[in-house]
């Protein structure tokens, strides 16, 4: 039976552009075009390139951070992206360059708009494709985008720019100033939004912008940069320069990663610690970790009511399904119907499909009708329909991410001559490393006493006799497709350490399977079964641990309580820790990082 009350799923965004007659890409906002009608690829080349003086301004430099207002239609991105792969190596004297952009845009457009304006340069080549070819969404937030080959990394903020500065950590060495025309979007330029750029400022950053309104001059003049006026691009006559007072500092950065545990959350973390180039050993003393078992769910913690604990997890889910994306062999469906079992289940689910957290297209409703249709047996209500969720192979994730462990037990660690020892039981030295990650789940404390860690027991169960497949759902518990059969549970029982199967365990999740699917428990009721347990780590307030461990000598860090979300958290907290541990910029809007700093339960004590 359908559920005629079910609101429709929210409709995609306007298009903020319109197409002119002569081809050029138009704001329907502003009324201004988004590049020069003369040539808007040498137009970005002598006002922002030239104008930052680069690729000058990198050389020498293992890290160099871009910052931009004003997206558009990645223009100015593709063409520094251009220069940077022509440039970077000819300009490495250290070798390992790095470059990381950092943009702005309050009205994103569509991959496919993109294309068409980019179109107009075929001589931007790669560059323009790997950005095409990871084009960001449009959800509200920061967009962690990939860019391979270019030893690049990319963060967009689709959200007003006085909020998207404020949130982001990072200090630019170059600024692209490229909102519309002041006359026609004057909040792009008050003096506000240029003190905000130039304390997000590194010492020596350089600034340009087409513009040279008398505005736009003193708002930069003071907020502390020294302007310039130089000869325009095209009718333009004039544009500016702005130069920061001080001289660039290349601060020492750690080589070696040692990576303590062998989960999802080592996993990630080393691999989002290699792409930074760092060296990393990885240490899994095989102890039962809970991301051993067949398959596991890679989706969101939803909360209706929006804010920050509705962001964090809605970020941390796209850049997962976009990493998993690129592993195409670990995943084994994609689409996760969540039911409504609660009395207001509906409700909550019709208020994060509008959430604007998430792509226009990624939360669904579906009614009764449909959700039957892919759980092959009735339901009561409309279901959430988690279109981007998937189900993945843990062993297939994390041999793809971790690479080679050593397979042994970090015993205790010591902080000296500036390194860090770490000792086996027999207190032989193990490994010597720059930094640490604690990744080891519920296994924290013995490495770090005072770890804010509440160990759950979980038992999942799942049998290997072929089935009729249906959909991926969650209803309080879940039911997946393995490879072979299908996967349901879990049992989630406080305090208990112990990593022992029970047939007991086996009986109750198939008793939960039968409160939301009762024809596919049904089914399995004589199925062999098998079951497998491992602790999960939880925190008091129930978010992660991403950040330096409070009290201890410097280059100590963890990753860690994840509860039953790794896989879906990991992939980009790891990325935020790696950024922490780098000194770059964080992939995590600000107020997202403090509510997973470790610290947090220190100032409570």
């Amino acid at each position: 039976m359908s559920d005629p009350a079910a609101p429709s799923p929210a409709s995609p965004p306007a298009s903020p552009l319109v197409w002119r007659d002569d081809g050029l890409p138009q704001s329907a906002l502003y009324g201004d075009v988004y590049f020069s009608s003369a040539d808007g690829l040498a137009e970005t080349r002598a006002v922002f390139l030239a104008g930052c003086d680069l690729p000058a301004a990198w050389r020498g430099r293992d890290r160099f951070v871009v910052g931009e207002l004003g997206f558009g239609t990645g223009l100015n991105i593709a063409a520094l992206l251009d220069l940077w792969r022509r440039e970077k190596t000819a300009s490495s004297e250290k070798g390992g360059q790095r470059l990381h952009v950092f943009s702005i845009e309050a009205h994103p457009i569509t991959r496919d708009e993109a294309a068409r304006a980019l179109a107009v340069w075929p001589e931007l080549g790669q560059a323009a494709q790997v950005l095409l070819d990871h084009w960001p969404g449009r959800a509200r937030g920061f967009h962690r985008i990939d860019l391979p080959g270019f030893d690049a990394t990319f963060d967009l903020a689709v959200m007003d720019v006085e909020d998207a500065l404020a949130a982001w950590d990072g200090a630019a060495d170059a600024w692209f100033l490229d909102g519309f025309s002041p006359a026609l979007n004057p909040a792009m330029w008050r003096e506000e939004i240029l003190s905000a750029v130039a304390a997000r400022s590194a010492p020596g950053a350089r600034a340009a912008t087409f513009t040279v309104a008398g505005a736009v001059r003193r708002g930069l003049a003071a907020a502390g940069f020294r302007v310039d006026k130089r000869p325009g691009f095209g009718r333009k006559k004039e544009r500016l320069e702005a130069v920061m007072p001080g001289r660039p500092a290349a601060a020492p950065r750690p080589r070696r990663l040692a990576v303590i545990g062998g989960g999802i959350a080592g996993a990630a973390m080393a691999r989002a610690a290699r792409a930074e180039g760092l060296e990393i050993t990885v240490f899994d003393d095989g102890e039962a970790p809970a991301s051993g078992n067949p398959a596991a769910l890679v989706t969101p913690a939803l909360d209706a009511g929006g804010g920050l604990r509705a962001t964090l997890p809605a970020q941390a889910f796209a850049r997962a399904v976009a990493l998993y994306a690129q592993a195409p062999e670990a995943v084994i469906a994609r689409g996760v119907l969540k039911l409504a079992i609660a009395p207001r289940d509906g409700e909550r689910h019709a208020a994060v499909a509008v959430q604007d957290l998430f792509e226009p297209d990624a939360m669904v409703l579906r009614d009764a009708d449909a959700a039957a249709a892919r759980l092959l047996e009735p339901v009561g209500a409309s279901a959430l329909d988690m279109v981007d969720a998937l189900v993945v192979e843990p062993a297939s994730v994390i041999e793809a991410w971790r690479g080679p462990a050593i397979l042994a037990q970090v015993a205790r660690l010591a902080r000296e001559d500036e390194v860090w020892r770490l000792f086996g039981p027999d207190d032989r030295v193990l490994a010597e490393a720059d930094v640490v990650v604690l990744a080891g789940g519920a296994g924290q404390a013995r490495l770090w006493p005072a770890a804010p860690i509440r160990p759950v027991r979980g038992q999942a169960t799942w049998t290997d006799r072929p089935t009729p497949a249906p959909a991926a759902a969650a209803f309080g518990a879940y039911a997946v497709p393995t490879r072979d059969g299908v996967l349901f549970g879990a049992t989630h029982d406080r305090g208990d350490l112990r990593t022992d199967a029970r047939e007991a365990d086996d009986r109750r999740n198939l008793q939960a399977l039968a409160k939301g699917l009762p024809s596919l428990a049904a089914r399995l009721s004589d199925a062999p079964l098998r079951g497998r347990a491992a602790v999960r780590a939880t925190t008091a307030d129930h978010l992660p641990l991403a950040g330096a461990v409070p009290d201890s000598p410097h280059g100590l860090f963890v990753l860690g309580g994840l509860g039953g979300r790794g896989f879906c958290l990991a992939p980009l907290l790891a990325e935020h820790l790696a950024a922490r541990i780098l000194g770059v910029p964080s992939p995590l809007p600000q107020a997202l990082s403090d509510l997973l700093e470790p610290a947090r339960f220190s100032s409570r004590a």
